[in-house]
């Protein structure tokens, strides 16, 4: 990244002021207006890469829009930190890292072989527990990014039928594991503690609690065959009581939300076995070679992260819906949540200036054909606009007939309503504007490949963005404060002081009358 760069505001460019221009000009225009004015706009505004593809026909912009966001993208040198990125710089400024999980991805390293070789003896049988069981039941403890990713990516490609069942606990409300406990067999359990540090408070309270389950079943030796530590902190582990052959670290570069490529997919590589973890890599590679490679106009992640900085500064929508029509993706818009919020939810640029707007998205979602009979009535009706991000599969992962073609329907159909509309003066209840920007994103089938393509866009275009707006996309201090103001409330829950902030004291009051 060159330095001029890096002190550089994105609005005060030339670029943006000719997008400004643009926007006064295209604005007014309706989505219908464009696709009159624009016969081939269907396919103009369409992309593929390998069976996944990106329709933004949808969305209220035009090729030419397309260009001047280019612009921005190159007067923000959104190439030379890409770049720099892929050549293992630290980028990561803040934390003077280096952003490594691409580096993950590049090749097998021997975490990768030590990992997979581990999850297909468990599959086979030939790892067991302290009684010689095999494994029938693995509980992953973890949360942010040793949870969501691993969970999203088990359940979007299924345990097979040689494995045992992958259970997922974060919450440390002790109804979350009590619950994923529940009827297992401590002889037939494997845990694994996915945390870098291995310090996160939630974590290691809900691992302390499983080892006390496991060694009030099966005694104290038990623990050394019946937990893994997917950490950075190797100490911390041993400690736990956790040997070195159970231990799969990995690179303290690796972010949270970014880990699933690291042994904090160890889950989804028991899941879905070692093979099918090594394509889960490989198109996620993939898609790293397209962005490393394909020009910005052409650059699927690029384009989604400008398509969706025209909707939330220039069309005014900080709010972007993530609608899933397969229910195998049930968990990627919780995933895409964290991944982007956490990601690029900054105030402050990389100099420490205030950022001159939103740099994220407010995302929120759920499968279709739920959320056609939930939220989606205010996205057809409601005063305040959200952009939509439609996802499908062509093949169905189920031998149902008809299921899947009436989800294909449906998924069109509110695709083109939310676009379109309808207009009847005579019952205006019935009026449904249209004009609502949305993209569609389709899969040519949810394979492990595929879905390390749809991962890995998703991931660029977190950094595409954060680059635009120069903040760091790697840090996340923000989730560190309300961690630093728990630890006293937990001593004042238990009669241990009063907090200072009235309202906290008076909330702990009250908890601590009614629970005694």
């Amino acid at each position: 990244m060159r330095a001029e760069k890096a002190m550089s505001d994105i609005t005060k460019t030339d670029a943006w002021s000719r997008l400004e221009a643009h926007c006064e000009a295209v604005a007014p225009m309706t989505l219908s207006d464009m696709f009159a004015a624009d016969a081939a706009r269907a396919g103009g505004l369409s992309w593929e890469e390998d069976g996944l593809s990106v329709d933004l026909s949808r969305q209220r912009l035009t090729a030419v829009t397309l260009e001047l966001l280019v612009d921005i993208a190159r007067a923000a040198d959104v190439e030379g930190r890409r770049d720099a990125m892929f050549a293992g710089q630290a980028i990561n400024t803040t934390e003077n890292r280096a952003v490594s999980h691409v580096a993950l991805r590049d090749e097998s390293t021997d975490q990768h072989l030590a990992m997979t070789a581990f999850a297909d003896a468990v599959r086979a049988g030939a790892e067991t527990g302290s009684t010689g069981l095999p494994f029938r039941d693995v509980v992953n403890i973890g949360i942010g990014g040793s949870h969501q990713g691993p969970l999203a990516a088990t359940t979007a490609l299924g345990n097979g039928s040689e494995m045992p069942n992958v259970h997922y606990v974060a919450n440390v409300d002790g109804t979350d594991l009590s619950t994923a406990l529940h009827g297992l067999d401590p002889a037939a359990t494997l845990f694994l503690v996915a945390s870098k540090t291995f310090t996160t408070a939630e974590t290691m309270a809900n691992a302390k609690s499983a080892r006390a389950w496991l060694v009030n079943a099966l005694g104290e030796d038990a623990v050394a065959e019946h937990f893994c530590a997917l950490s950075t902190n190797i100490a911390a582990a041993a400690e736990f009581g956790i040997p070195s052959t159970r231990m799969f670290p990995f690179a303290d570069g690796v972010g949270g939300r970014f880990s699933l490529w690291s042994s904090i997919g160890l889950s989804t590589a028991l899941a879905i076995g070692g093979e099918g973890f090594e394509n889960l890599l490989a198109g996620a590679r993939a898609m790293d070679r397209h962005f490393a490679d394909q020009p910005l106009s052409e650059n699927l992640p690029v384009l989604l992260a400008l398509t969706d900085l025209w909707n939330r500064i220039f069309l005014e929508l900080p709010v972007r819906a993530v609608l899933p029509y397969d229910e195998r993706l049930r968990h990627l818009p919780a995933h895409l949540q964290q991944l982007e919020m956490e990601s690029n939810g900054k105030g402050v640029t990389l100099a420490g200036d205030v950022v001159s707007g939103p740099p994220a998205s407010v995302i929120f979602g759920a499968t279709g054909t739920n959320g056609q009979h939930s939220f989606h009535q205010l996205l057809h009706q409601g005063p305040a606009l959200v952009a939509a991000e439609f996802i499908a599969v062509a093949e169905p992962g189920h031998d149902l007939a008809g299921h899947h073609d009436m989800l294909l329907a449906n998924m069109l159909a509110q695709a083109e309503a939310l676009a379109n509309g309808t207009s009847d003066p005579a019952t205006p209840h019935h009026h449904c504007p249209g004009n609502r920007p949305s993209t569609v994103i389709l899969l040519r089938t949810l394979d492990p490949f595929r879905l390390g393509q749809l991962l890995a866009l998703y991931e660029h275009k977190v950094l595409v963005e954060g680059v635009i707006w120069n903040i760091n996309s790697f840090d996340q201090f923000g989730v560190e404060l309300g961690k630093v103001l728990a630890g006293p409330l937990l001593s004042a829950l238990k009669g241990d002081g009063t907090p200072d902030d009235p309202a906290t004291a008076a909330a702990v009051a009250k908890l601590r009358a009614w629970r005694h």
